[in-house]
């Protein structure tokens, strides 16, 4: 292999893990402002991340290793357990070593799960010890005091002393350190199971499918503030339907069983309940659980009373529910509706200090930050996030909302609410997020003229240091605009080739969208551009079109896709024509790609719109709406398919008779599809096969052996790349 192919873009992309490794993330402050916690790969081709301390407290900021996963496996192989591939797989991550962590409440100890193992490392000394747990160890999460530390194991929520371990203390190197025994004995306790499943089916502190793919609770248990109690969730899957995920290329091996909710079929069956450190202490938390199936989320500071947020199953009500620790009793605290679906907002709700209830609503058009009802922001803003609730105010992350003056396209920016006015903290084009502890933020923000992410560190506003990044340089940067098109004003990024001149004529065009839920594609920052830039770079003009049913606008604009999802596509013909006129756009060469939602909607291009689109690379679609989960399909179908089996049929692409709809003529399509996918299974990819065979379509089967959603593997990531140029270049008739 040459150098130049050893430096491409797909090898780089996919090398790099798409230029995530060495990039810092997971940042934890500590409320006192001296310290910040964060996860970062020694290198940008390095998978394994470490943990480290940025301390704050002294002369200048100093940032030191805490935790080093290749020195404490003494270079050894990570193992992992299926249980935390699951996890892995749901929280798309993609590295390995440290990728996750929890502290207690001063920042002091940070408890990870290594290998199956767990360990502890005390934040301010530096010495890491392994804990005495049985594995394999999933979640651990310390008390707030510090002084034990809750995991799963085997579906079991299980209970450590932090000094049970001490014996075994080392350095962040690996290099045991001196703490004897004596003091070990001191701690006192021994790892304890606290709650334990009853049979086959049952787990204590693990979220369940539904609520880790689709709700964004990836959590299933959380400490008390005083440090002697936890609420735990019990998910008993007995209920939910089993199926098969096989690898065809081992038929030595068996199938694995995965509980999987899809649409309109039976849920987990989820339960709450208040658990004793001391032990023989439980108690359920009693709400109609019915009516009210969904968990959504669970707060629990010392601000107020534990609160809940549940769902009905059509998403059209919650209730926000307090907690009487002592009885497991709850009392309403506010009911919410909304006649398509309400919308889970990461953070929220939550206490602030003197108990008054943090929640994001929608009011007036608009999707807004309310405490104790009183709205603090208003149309010019869309909240996306709740970051931090303080003393007196909220810290959120917005984009443009339809009230403001400038709607700043692809930007999302972080806000410090408060009863006397909103103040943006973020500052030029990009998007932006942050951490809060006491007087310190950690910024974050990725912008458009700059690969990665740039991290200060800022206290009571001013900068005090950065954390640097390790990720690669891409070998290419985007040449891309931003702007609106079409009547629905569908927010786009156009890319064309880096050597494109004026006046060298048309290009073939390549739509590249994501286009639903939850997926925004049109941003102001560069490194979500760069497999568009090089597809550019391949000799097509790039389109990526944001249309209804994504984020970042309204909640009318996301809200309008309810029961007719297929509406995306009318708003990526729009924006299409509707570029035409001001890019060198050939509409009679239009290919489309995308995965996931995206990959449904390239395939929905071809087969309804054949007039406007000429080829499709079809990546993990969801082709029928009944093998989805329940928690998503149901939402944006707008019930169960038994109930509205004309709104499934209508935004499926294959249905029991077959296509359920092809209009002439019929266009290429490459159909890629990992065999090892259990979030989509390969069975649409199959399904969409079989039916595109019986109607003499043509296309291409491209399965992925030992492949999930993701992509991980560096040759398949790469490779991929490339055979999708090649079929879109043939497709298209191009050299």
């Amino acid at each position: 292999m040459t150098s130049r192919q050893q430096h491409s873009f797909p090898r780089q992309y996919a090398r790099t893990r798409r230029f995530t490794l060495g990039a810092p993330r997971s940042f934890t402050v500590a409320p006192d402002g001296s310290r910040v916690v964060f996860l970062r790969a020694p290198s940008g081709t390095d998978p394994v991340n470490r943990l480290y301390v940025l301390d704050l407290d002294g002369e200048r900021p100093r940032e030191r290793l805490a935790a080093d996963p290749k020195a404490l496996l003494g270079g050894g192989e990570e193992h992992l357990s299926a249980q935390e591939r699951t996890r892995r797989e749901r929280g798309r991550e993609t590295a390995g070593g440290v990728v996750g962590y929890a502290t207690d409440a001063a920042v002091e100890l940070a408890a990870f799960a290594l290998s199956g193992r767990l360990y502890a490392a005390e934040l301010r000394t530096g010495a890491v010890r392994r804990l005495p747990a049985s594995g394999p160890v999933i979640d651990p999460r310390p008390s707030p005091d510090g002084r034990l530390v809750a995991y799963v194991a085997r579906g079991a929520l299980r209970v450590v002393s932090v000094r049970a371990g001490a014996e075994e203390a080392c350095g962040a190197d690996g290099v045991h350190g001196a703490i004897g025994a004596e003091e070990a004995r001191g701690g006192g306790a021994v790892d304890r199971v606290l709650a334990e499943p009853e049979g086959e089916h049952v787990t204590y502190g693990l979220a369940e499918h539904a609520a880790a793919e689709s709700m964004g609770r990836p959590r299933g248990f959380w400490w008390s503030p005083e440090s002697d109690r936890l609420l735990v969730a019990r998910v008993d899957d007995g209920a939910v339907r089993r199926w098969w995920i096989s690898d065809p290329a081992h038929p030595d091996r068996e199938p694995v069983p995965v509980a999987y909710p899809a649409a309109g079929t039976d849920n987990a069956d989820v339960r709450l309940f208040l658990v004793g450190v001391a032990g023989g202490e439980r108690t359920e938390v009693v709400w109609d659980r019915g009516r009210y199936p969904y968990l959504a989320r669970v707060h629990w500071s010392a601000a107020g009373a534990p609160l809940l947020l549940v769902q009905a199953r059509d998403q059209r009500t919650q209730r926000y529910l307090a907690v009487d620790p002592g009885t497991g009793a709850t009392r309403t605290v506010h009911v919410e509706e909304d006649g398509r679906w309400l919308e889970l907002i990461p953070g929220a709700p939550a206490w602030a200090p003197g108990g008054r209830l943090v929640r994001v609503a929608e009011e007036d058009g608009a999707r807004v930050v309310v405490v104790d009802d009183r709205p603090l922001t208003g149309r010019d803003l869309h909240i996306r996030n709740v970051l931090d609730v303080g003393d007196g105010d909220v810290l959120v992350s917005a984009s443009a909302g339809e009230g403001a003056d400038d709607p700043e396209i692809g930007q999302i920016h972080v806000y410090r609410v408060s009863g006397s006015g909103v103040e943006r903290i973020s500052e030029g084009p990009g998007v932006h997020g942050a951490v809060r502890g006491g007087p310190v933020t950690v910024l974050v923000s990725a912008v458009p003229d700059g690969p990665g992410a740039r991290v200060r560190v800022l206290r009571d506003g001013k900068q005090v240091a950065a954390v640097a990044s390790y990720a690669e340089v891409p070998v290419l940067s985007p040449r891309v605009a931003l702007t609106v098109s079409g009547p629905p004003r569908v927010p786009c990024a156009v890319l064309l080739p880096r050597a494109y001149e004026e006046g060298d004529g048309p290009l073939p065009v390549l739509m590249d969208p994501y286009g639903g839920p939850h997926g925004q594609r049109v941003v102001a920052a560069h490194d979500p551009h760069l497999t568009s830039q090089w597809f550019a770079d391949q000799g097509f003009a790039v389109v990526v079109a944001d249309g209804r049913g994504t984020p970042g606008r309204s909640p009318a604009w996301e809200k309008a896709i309810a029961g007719r999802p297929a509406l995306v596509l009318d708003d990526q013909v729009a924006a299409l024509e509707g570029l035409a006129g001001r890019f060198p756009l050939d509409l009679g060469r239009v290919a489309i790609r995308g995965w996931s939602y995206g990959g449904w909607l390239a395939a929905l291009a071809v087969l309804r719109r054949p007039d406007v689109f000429h080829a499709a690379v079809v990546g993990a679609p969801v082709t029928d709406q009944r093998l989805y989960d329940t928690h998503y399909t149901e939402r944006y179908l707008g019930g169960l398919p038994q109930d509205v089996p004309e709104v499934y049929r209508a935004n499926s692409l294959v249905w029991d008779d077959g296509l359920v709809e092809a209009r002439e003529p019929a266009r290429p399509m490459m159909i890629i599809h990992g065999l090892a996918d259990d979030n989509v299974v390969a069975a649409h990819t199959l399904r969409l096969s079989s039916a595109l065979l019986a109607a003499g379509r043509p296309h291409e089967v491209l399965p992925l052996t030992g492949v999930t959603h993701m992509t991980p593997q560096e040759q398949v990531a790469e490779n991929l790349l490339l055979l999708q140029v090649d079929f879109l270049k043939r497709s298209l008739g191009l050299p």
